[in-house]
């Protein structure tokens, strides 16, 4: 359970905010995203596998910089 604490006085919009970002650390609605759909194991392993690739290239872009 998330849990926000208000101090007297203190902006809900503030408030909202903050809950906001805790609920997305959280991960719930990317973790319903993917539960909406089957994605076989060989596409996760291959997107994992690109986006390795891309991070490291970008990574090995930085060090020549």
């Amino acid at each position: 359970m998330i849990v926000v604490p208000i101090k007297e006085g203190d902006n809900i919009e503030r408030a909202l905010k903050k809950l906001k970002r805790k609920f997305e650390k959280t991960g719930v609605v990317k973790e319903l995203r993917d539960r909406q759909k089957f994605t076989k194991p060989s596409v996760i392993k291959r997107e994992q596998k690109l986006k390795a690739i891309y991070v490291q290239h970008l990574r090995q872009q930085q060090l020549d910089k």
